[in-house]
Order: structure tokens, then C-alpha cells, then sequence
């Protein structure tokens, strides 16, 4: 029975969660412990629909290959463009699974785990949060955003706010280097909040009475079966206020002069949407989560040594979101050139126009990846409007000569074996001697 551990990490205990999450949970679980419907004391009136929603399993709103990538792959996280797409979503708690898969949280331990593993992953040029959650538990959350601190370092880290980054989850946002909130999306609850249950009533009128034998004049504090006194809730308070200038240390260590600890704790917990929550300093940018990461690929520049993507985060701070690096020459793309429908090459007439276009700051950036993915030619050529997109530098018009050139995707099992994700979930073997990869072999067992 989970009942009492649930019990155990929920009440008496400091939560960094939103109060609407807070409210919805015992709403849900008080009629689980005591047979009947809790009475909620302190707590607004109302619980908007969306606090009751679950989100497991995950499925990504940047990509719908995601979820079904870190199913196969075990990883946890996948690997989009040369990102690293880590889930930070439902409740949010210390360790492992304790709940139930139907209850959606993540683990701190677990999101730990998976963000150090790309941060080693040769693979990856930066790393995405992908965020949609009102909280958790507050054990263990400030040791995850001291680890996510100190990889930016390594790595870029872009955290995108998929709807909600709130309290606990606001904590593991702020120490991206940087935060894309769309505009009904909401940061904050910057603060600490701790729930008692009141059983006793419940308790006599079944005809129950505990004794409780204490040894030790605080052994017995914060228990079920009496009413909360009045010292013991001001102790549970002191407790919680420090925890919160903890918080609001670890956000302005994240931040930095984009929002103070004293401005995190000036906002007393208050929660921001969009334009507001980047007038305040809780976010950088009003984004869409699908251009948000398209601009994030697009500012890492083609794809190269992992190595590299560190490099070129200092200047982004003064100019976020572009495709500019500090080796220009690195960054010229090379001629794409797509096999036809026999498998032969193009002639190079095919791609004297693809010249690459002259840097663009984020804007131009977005306009021409968007012009790209948009472009009549790319129907049928998703794949290769992908790379010519988000891996070069290529103007739209020359992008579409390319694709023009190419011959569409082909329907079924050859098509999905020449796709683009085909080797993404394949576990990485001797880098000396790899062997054929899985596409390879499925190709040449069908090849005759």
C-alpha cells in the first residue's frame, strides 16, 4: 500500500509547488486516506482543470519523435538536430518512482542523470529542458540546479517552458542559460508551501483515538491526529521562509543580474505569463517552443564537434539566438547534394546556386528557417529540408534549388529506412571500429 509514503512526502514537509497543484492533490488523494472528502483550509477557492492533468507518458511538443525516441533508445533523453531534449514535467520528486507511472512525475535524480549524460554525449551540441510542471518536492531540487549550473559551462542549455515552470520546476529553469516562454506559458511561485491534515474529527467519529507516547518534546510535532498548534505552525513557517530564500539564492545564482535574489523574493511567489514574466526577469524571451528550438539549433551553427558549442555561448548572451560564430568560414555551408530516384548523383549544375547566405541575426534566422520548411519543393523532402534548414546556412531560394533537384521520399519501408532518425536510438558501439549500423543491415537484408 503507497498510501502512507505518499502521506509521508506530502504533508509536513516542505513542497516547492504551486498552490493550485497543492490543493488538486488532496482534493484528489484526502478521500484515498480518510474515506471522505477533506475540508481545505488556506487554500483558494478554485482549481483551474489543468492542475488535475497527468503527462505521462511523455510526449514532446517540439518533436513527435521524441517520446517515442527516448522509449527506444532507454537513454531518457533524445537526441533532435544535435540537441538533447531533457523532459522536466509532471511532479516532480527526490528520487525514483514512487507514485505510479499514471501519476506523471520525473525525478530530480533521474533529470540529473540524464543532463550529465549528454553533457558527455559526443553527440550533443546543447541541451534543451523541455519544461511543463507546478512543482515538487523541495529535497533534492537545489542540488539539481547546482548541476545544471555548473554544465551550461560545458554545454548550452536552453530551457523551454512547454506551458508551466513553476516553483520547483521554475528553480531547474533558471539555471539554463536561458528561458523561451510562449505567451500563454507562466513562470515563478518562487517560494515554499507545507501542508497539514487534521484527522482527528475524522478519526472520532469512527470511533478511533490514538495516543500518541512521545520521547522527546518535539518527537510528536505536525501529528494527524490533533489540530495544528499555533507554535508548531509558526515553527513549519520559519522553516519554510528559509527554504525560500534558498530558492531565491539558487534563482539569482542562475539569473544573475536578469533577476536578483532579492527581486525572487520580491515577487512573493507570484506567478508571470509571457511578455510579463520577461518584463520581470523570470524568462528572456516570448517564443513558441517549436521556433524556440529551431532558433536554438540555428544559433549552435552547423553541426560540428560537440566540443565547440561552449564557445560560441559568449557572445550569444549579447546577442541571443543568432547563427553567428566566431569562425565564419567554419560555418559556410557545403553543397547538399540529394541522391535522384536511381540512387545517381545530380549534376553539379544541379547546385551552382547554392551559395551560402550572409549570417542573419535571430529574426532572419527564424524567417529563413521557416521559409525553408515552407517552401513548395519541401514537400515530400522533409528530411532534406530539415538539414538544408537547421544544419546550413543556405538562403531559401537556394535551399529550394537543392530540394528541386532531389527526389521526393519514397513511400514505405524504404522511405522510413532512408529517414533521418533511422540510427538516433542505436547505442553507440567502438568508435574504432563501429560495424554496420542497424539501417545498414536491414538495407542490405532487403537489397535483393
Amino acid at each position: 500500500m503507497l498510501n502512507p509514503l505518499i502521506f509521508s512526502r506530502a504533508f509536513n514537509t516542505p513542497l516547492l509547488m504551486h498552490q493550485a497543484k497543492a490543493r488538486a492533490f488532496v482534493a484528489g488523494f484526502g478521500p484515498r486516506l480518510t474515506g471522505m472528502a477533506p475540508v481545505l483550509d488556506g487554500f483558494d477557492a478554485e482549481v483551474p482543470a489543468s492542475a488535475y492533468r497527468t503527462v505521462k507518458p511523455f510526449a514532446s511538443i517540439l518533436d513527435g519523435s521524441v517520446g517515442e525516441q527516448m522509449e527506444r533508445s532507454g537513454r531518457g533523453y533524445a537526441v533532435r538536430d544535435g540537441v538533447a531534449v531533457v523532459p522536466v514535467t509532471g511532479a516532480l520528486i527526490h528520487r525514483g518512482s514512487w507514485v505510479g507511472q499514471s501519476s506523471g512525475q520525473t525525478s530530480y535524480e533521474g533529470i540529473a542523470a540524464q543532463v550529465e549524460a549528454a553533457a558527455r554525449d559526443t553527440r550533443v551540441r546543447g541541451i534543451v529542458l523541455e519544461i511543463d510542471s507546478f512543482g515538487g518536492e523541495a529535497a533534492g531540487a537545489f542540488s539539481l540546479a547546482k548541476t545544471i549550473r555548473e554544465i551550461r559551462g560545458e554545454k548550452q542549455i536552453l530551457a523551454i517552458v512547454a506551458e508551466n515552470a513553476m516553483s520547483a520546476a521554475y528553480a531547474i529553469a533558471s539555471q539554463a542559460d536561458r528561458i523561451a516562454v510562449p505567451p500563454s506559458g507562466s513562470c515563478g511561485s518562487i517560494g515554499v508551501i507545507m501542508m497539514h491534515v487534521d484527522m482527528s474529527e475524522a478519526m472520532e467519529a469512527a470511533g478511533f483515538r490514538v495516543t500518541l507516547i512521545e520521547a522527546g518534546a518535539h518527537k510528536g510535532e505536525g501529528n494527524p491526529y490533533q489540530a495544528l498548534p499555533e507554535d508548531v505552525r509558526e515553527k513549519f513557517k520559519a522553516e519554510a521562509e528559509t527554504l525560500r530564500q534558498i530558492f531565491c539564492g539558487e534563482v539569482g545564482a542562475g539569473r544573475g543580474d536578469r533577476l536578483s535574489s532579492d527581486a525572487a523574493l520580491a515577487t512573493e511567489a507570484e506567478t508571470y505569463l509571457g511578455e510579463t514574466a520577461v518584463e520581470v526577469g523570470l524568462a528572456d524571451e516570448v517564443i513558441h517552443p517549436k521556433d524556440a528550438f529551431a532558433a536554438f539549433v540555428a544559433d549552435l551553427g552547423p553541426a560540428g564537434a560537440a566540443g565547440t558549442s561552449r564557445a560560441r555561448s559568449d557572445s550569444r548572451k549579447e546577442n541571443p539566438m543568432t547563427t553567428k560564430t566566431d569562425n565564419p568560414a567554419a560555418d559556410a555551408s557545403e553543397d547538399v547534394v540529394a541522391p535522384d530516384a536511381d540512387g545517381a548523383q545530380p549534376t553539379p549544375e544541379a547546385t551552382n546556386d547554392t551559395a551560402p547566405a550572409p549570417q542573419a541575426d535571430a529574426p532572419d534566422a527564424r524567417k529563413r528557417i521557416a521559409g525553408i520548411f515552407d517552401h513548395p519543393e519541401a514537400k515530400g523532402r522533409d528530411g532534406l529540408a530539415r538539414h538544408l534548414a537547421l544544419e546550413t546556412d543556405m538562403s531559401v531560394e537556394a535551399a529550394g534549388a537543392v530540394m528541386a533537384a532531389a527526389a521526393k521520399a519514397q513511400p514505405g519501408l524504404a522511405a522510413k529506412m532512408a529517414g533521418e532518425n533511422t540510427d538516433l536510438a542505436v547505442p553507440q558501439g567502438d568508435a574504432a571500429n563501429p560495424g554496420p549500423s542497424m539501417a545498414d543491415r536491414v538495407r542490405a537484408k532487403f537489397a535483393s
